[in-house]
């Protein structure tokens, strides 16, 4: 999903098979096409016989749609199908407002304050964490799209800390044989 106030979103479809894969080309897209910090970049998985995933711009704010109208021509100049709207409302942010502020291990209090997201929830578990709960973000902090806000999973970790749910380096499946 996009931010709810988003004026402006348009959905690419790069063929990319995984989500390393659609981050790192999203973060290139973003560096290439000079977006702006309130621009809202993410992940979606497409199943529709041709498994992959998709990506979506969506603008934070008014200013920010010309710089968008722009990335559109550009992308499609580069052969991309890109088209209006988010291919799904479920995204996954890898770019949003403040995450490059989220290194480091962070109070669940500052990660709400410094960035977009809105609530972090801890997997398993139906309680609130407490605002001074502190989070080791492995520099890897992918929350995403839910009823309209942007929520991180987060799971128990060492010495009552907390770590975002999503691994930034997972074991591919099948990895030992």
């Amino acid at each position: 999903m996009t931010p709810p106030s988003a004026p402006y979103t348009v959905g690419i479809d790069t063929g990319a098979a995984t989500l390393r894969e659609a981050d790192h080309l999203l973060q290139a897209l973003a560096a290439e096409l000079s977006l702006p910090e309130g621009v809202f970049g993410c992940t979606h998985l497409v199943r529709d016989g041709r498994p992959r995933v998709a990506l979506s711009l969506a603008a934070g704010t008014a200013g920010a749609e010309p710089v968008l109208r722009t990335a559109r021509d550009r992308l499609t100049a580069q052969g991309f199908e890109v088209r209006d709207g988010a291919p799904d409302e479920a995204g996954r942010a890898v770019l949003y407002p403040g995450a490059g502020a989220l290194t480091g291990t962070l109070t669940l209090a500052e990660v709400l304050t410094r960035s977009a997201i809105e609530q972090v929830t801890v997997v398993g578990t139906p309680d609130e964490p407490l605002p001074s709960t502190l989070l080791v973000t492995r520099e890897h902090v992918r929350p995403q799209w839910q009823n309209g806000r942007l929520v991180l999973a987060a799971m128990p970790a060492a010495g009552g800390t907390l770590v975002p749910f999503e691994d930034p380096d997972p074991t591919p499946c099948c990895a030992d044989h």
